[in-house]
């Protein structure tokens, strides 16, 4: 037997019509939409009261649910479309820095002379950074296939130096959530070569005061990274990147754990300001490890597992890893 409840659903709906209506964001980050939720009551050992002969009811209720934005991001560096990322739309500024000096592209976040954020919010828009040569139709069909998609423009200008070497390696990059690699072309790309961080690392081995994080302070950096995850937990769908600095925690959300990192690294070179530790809320995975070594973060720690390669590369080039950074303990894989 299914059990309808609208009790929830009429005052939501009365309470975020006007919300629902104009289509405005829960957040900047999150959008409600209209749900359905099934269950089974629950019995009072906090178990499912479902049997082989079980005739519990079914609930349901109706409910606007809170659902992370996930963008397009188009990187065009120097009049060059670059890259297209599916990220969070919100703190594109960190996000494109920590990118570009993810891709090699810049050393130093002075090296970004100047930068535009455009949402595309029309065909006249969206006219504006395609080619010259597409007619005012085509420009309306092009933009009736991205009306299903959150779209942004980030325009970036560097400097001369770093402009020469975006042409060297110009290239076009379908962007992932779920891979920070997915889209590149070549093995030379997707595996970077770090030997050079290597070399500094044993240059700067005696100068290095990073020691390995207690158990007490990264418990206690999950604490504050659990209680200001704001859109995670409206979502329950955005990483975050975090750390301490100052005694006060800065994180970074976003619907890509290699966005989440960037847009971290992107604020550390834009404040000049040196990271010990960044926690990350997911698995650890390759990518994650060598933006942390292109960035000499002494160590990466995750809630959830690494990767057998991202262990071999931490160890490799001095990076401290942990990870299952759970209630009352954490895994160290490196770093020891």
């Amino acid at each position: 037997m299914i059990v309808e409840n609208n009790a929830q659903y009429s005052a939501k709906v009365s309470a975020d019509s006007v919300s629902e209506d104009l289509e405005l964001p829960a957040t900047p980050l999150a959008r409600n939409h209209m749900a359905q939720k099934h269950s089974y009551p629950l019995n009072e050992y906090g178990r499912n009261n479902i049997g082989i002969e079980s005739f519990d009811e079914i609930h349901i209720d109706r409910q606007l649910a809170s659902l992370a934005v996930e963008a397009a991001i188009a990187i065009v560096i120097n009049g060059i479309h670059y890259a297209v990322l599916m990220a969070s739309p919100s703190q594109l500024d960190y996000l494109a820095v920590g990118f570009l000096f993810s891709e090699g592209l810049i050393e130093h976040s002075h090296e970004l002379l100047d930068w535009e954020v455009t949402q595309l919010t029309d065909s006249a828009s969206l006219k504006k950074f395609t080619e010259d040569s597409i007619d005012q139709t085509n420009a309306s069909m092009a933009f009736e296939q991205l009306l299903d998609y959150d779209v942004y423009v980030v325009e970036l200008v560097l400097n001369q130096r770093c402009y020469q070497r975006i042409q060297a390696q110009k290239r076009q990059l379908a962007g992932r959530t779920g891979c920070g690699m997915c889209g590149m072309t070549g093995l030379t790309q997707a595996l970077p070569d770090l030997s050079d961080y290597l070399k500094h690392r044993q240059q700067n081995e005696q100068k290095s005061t990073a020691t390995m994080p207690s158990l007490d302070s990264l418990l206690n950096i999950r604490a504050q990274v659990d209680d200001k995850q704001h859109t995670h937990q409206l979502t329950g769908a955005v990483h975050a990147a975090a750390t301490m600095h100052d005694q006060h925690l800065y994180l970074f959300e976003d619907v890509g754990r290699h966005n989440a990192l960037d847009k971290l690294i992107g604020w550390k070179l834009r404040h000049k300001v040196e990271v010990e530790c960044v926690i990350m809320t997911s698995r650890l995975s390759i990518e994650l490890v060598q933006k942390s070594i292109r960035t000499q973060i002494p160590w990466l720690v995750g809630m959830s597992a690494p990767t057998s390669t991202a262990v071999r590369v931490a160890q490799r080039y001095g990076l401290g890893l942990a990870g299952f950074l759970r209630d009352n303990r954490v895994t160290y894989y490196s770093g020891l």
